[in-house]
């Protein structure tokens, strides 16, 4: 971490009780968290913005690992990529299927639905500039709803946005997400080193 941050033993109030609530559901305190604590005051607006954001999502766990694996590599963070890579193999079942879909979703076995979903993720990611209402017609034409095409939106324009400031502040791969398999970690390196 460049920056620095409220160490563990140091929390207190708010801080401490969203460190306590991540402690107790994954045995450590992410630094994605403690990046935060730089400014001690937006680590709580940034934890009830996204438990918001993820609460509400009208799609899947799976849907929004997938469009974060794809943001990820846009974007590119090694972080996010790491984290989503590492739970998607639960998801698909298989690290060969991860790697499939981190190399190319259009290929990799997936859904019509899935690929038009990640498809306008990347474009997101890439230039939402580009994004026209064709795109948002090719989505509905697979079964989207509105509220479910905004969530897309939603989840790959969160990930530019805390993915890039994870990088600038030098919040880096947990441990628990650096995978063992050489392989594996190296697909999922797609910017900044672990």
């Amino acid at each position: 971490m460049f920056l620095q941050t409220i160490a563990d033993e140091d929390a207190t109030d708010r801080v401490a009780e969203i460190y306590a609530r991540q402690e107790s559901q994954m045995g450590f305190v992410m630094a994605a968290t403690k990046c935060f604590t730089a400014r001690p005051d937006l680590l709580p607006i940034y934890t009830d913005f996204s438990d918001k954001i993820r609460s509400g999502f009208s799609l899947g766990l799976r849907e929004w690992r997938l469009i974060t694996l794809i943001a990820a590599k846009h974007i590119p963070s090694t972080y996010c990529s790491y984290v989503y890579g590492k739970q998607l193999i639960g998801d698909l079942g298989s690290k060969e299927a991860v790697l499939a879909v981190q190399r190319d979703f259009r290929s990799a076995g997936l859904s019509d639905r899935d690929v038009e979903m990640l498809a306008y993720a990347e474009k997101v990611t890439r230039d939402a500039s580009r994004i026209s209402p064709l795109d948002i017609e090719r989505l509905r034409s697979v079964g989207f709803t509105d509220r479910q095409i905004c969530d897309i939106a939603l989840c790959a324009a969160f990930r530019c946005f805390v993915s890039r400031f994870f990088d600038a502040v030098g919040a880096g791969p947990d441990a628990a997400f650096v995978d063992e398999d050489a392989e594996f970690r190296s697909a999922m390196t797609v910017g900044k080193g672990s």
